[in-house]
């Protein structure tokens, strides 16, 4: 049964929308104070920059300080957590949020469904993450479930977030497969509550964004079926504020950015210590926000508007309109980088059009020696009661490091031979090839099917588990 486009665009913008529409950013209790409500998401570690550690830190309320000072007047931040992007749009329709994080199709909603409303209209000011490939969305099943493709999933119930990206996916997905999303039984869930659906048996596939899908494969309770770059793509999460606030207070929107920006290049120069610091605020292994976060990680933090990203939006833009959930929206008038370009003055273009990794995988490999001299297969490893992680040149390395090594591995992350994609070792289906040079014999596939496809095509190669992979090194 496929949802109504009544009930989608319903879904979209959550639970309740407020009927009375006032601007959020004004008196804090006395006419001194200003109170700044910003809205971010805790346990989407794509939007840390701009909530969750940005928080922590406290750099933006060093920055408020500083400017209250010279002007006389005191600033207040309340941050307000949301579970997913549509709820802390209606917040925002509600006037009670001036800057809010969310995903790239929450954020065409939230420029759609506020711009007719003065006090509440919105604008595109900043990226948090991005993944150009569009891998930060992903479709994973049960590790006993039988299927093997997409089109295994006819038929079945699958859990999303309707109307998000990782939706879209998952439509563009089944498409490619010969498939419509009425040859599924789809199911509108949060995030979390997709999650326990599938650990219950009760979904046959979870259709999510960033970290769900990642975060069942680490907990051994799911599989990787489809990964959303097959599509190629980008997807991201994004910041928008009220175009009142830009207009009333811009030294505000300016002294944000400002703290955004420290926090990626803080979170880009310590990718270990900021995704243990995460995880121990949001309570999501560190194993797993280092895997999007970390060198070479799904996410790439960059505060600048990049084209692909916003031509992304475009390409989501038709699909949101057909499930009914916003009427068109022109991308020229709502993404807005004067805040950035005034930030980063003449830099600005070239850090736009720059969509190299901001946190490369550097080092040397301790086993098969040499600098890591190639992305396509650099790979790590984080040891129980180390204090940082130890690279290598290739999964193969990476494996035979391990097995000399012994002791506990709290996560070892290699590059999906398929994709490119970073994934965990111990989840991936490897294949020996012994065609393969010595040190690029043992090769990772995040899909089980890639893996045979490649096997197949490959005579004398192997399928093997983790544990055999490493006996085979």
């Amino acid at each position: 049964m496929r949802t109504p486009p009544t009930r989608l665009a319903a879904l979209l913008l959550g639970a309740a929308t407020a009927t009375t529409l006032l601007t959020g950013c004004g008196s804090g209790g006395d006419d001194n104070t200003i109170t700044i409500d910003i809205g971010y998401q805790s346990k989407t570690i794509n939007t840390v920059t701009a909530g969750t550690l940005l928080r922590d830190r406290g750099t933006f309320e060093a920055k408020l300080d500083e400017l209250g000072k010279a002007k006389g007047v005191r600033y207040r931040v309340e941050w307000k957590d949301f579970a997913s992007g549509p709820p802390l749009t209606a917040a925002m329709l509600a006037g009670q949020v001036d800057i809010g994080s969310m995903g790239d199709a929450p954020i065409l909603v939230n420029g759609s469904k506020t711009r007719d409303h003065p006090d509440v209209a919105s604008e595109l000011i900043a990226v948090t993450g991005y993944n150009l490939r569009g891998s930060l969305n992903q479709i994973v099943v049960p590790v006993d479930s039988p299927a093997a493709t997409l089109a295994d999933l006819r038929g079945e119930v699958v859990s999303t977030s309707v109307g998000s990206a990782a939706h879209g996916m998952l439509a563009t997905g089944l498409s490619a497969a010969g498939m419509t999303l009425d040859d599924v039984k789809l199911l509108g869930q949060d995030p979390p509550v997709g999650a326990s659906a599938l650990q219950g048996d009760q979904v046959a596939a979870l259709a999510q964004f960033v970290p769900w899908p990642q975060k069942l494969v680490f907990d051994g309770k799911a599989r990787l079926l489809y990964d959303g770059g097959n599509a190629n793509i980008p997807t991201f999460h994004a910041v928008v504020s009220t175009k009142r606030i830009g207009a009333d207070h811009p030294d505000i929107v300016a002294a944000f950015l400002a703290a955004q920006r420290e926090t990626t290049d803080y979170l880009n120069r310590n990718p270990l210590a900021a995704a243990q610091r995460v995880a121990e605020i949001t309570g999501l292994p560190a194993e797993v926000v280092y895997l999007y976060n970390g060198p070479h990680g799904l996410v790439s933090f960059d505060p600048t508007l990049k084209q692909p990203l916003v031509d992304g939006l475009g390409t989501l833009l038709p699909f949101l309109k057909s499930l009914g959930a916003l009427a068109d929206l022109d991308l020229n008038e709502f993404v807005e980088d004067k805040y950035l370009r005034a930030l980063y003055g003449t830099e600005y273009d070239a850090e736009r059009a720059d969509t190299a990794p901001p946190s490369p995988l550097t080092g040397v490999d301790p086993v098969c020696g040499g600098q890591l001299d190639d992305p396509a297969t650099a790979s790590e490893v984080w040891f129980a009661g180390q204090e940082g992680t130890s690279v290598a040149r290739t999964p193969s390395c990476l494996l035979r490091q391990i097995a000399e090594r012994g002791g506990e591995v709290r996560a070892a992350y290699v590059p999906d031979a398929a994709t490119g994609i970073r994934i965990f070792a111990a989840t991936a289906t490897w294949v020996s090839d012994p065609a393969a040079a010595p040190e690029q014999r043992l090769r990772p596939f995040a899909v089980e099917a890639d893996a045979k496809a490649y096997a197949a095509a490959h005579p004398g190669s192997t399928v093997l588990d983790y544990r055999a992979a490493l006996q085979a090194r």
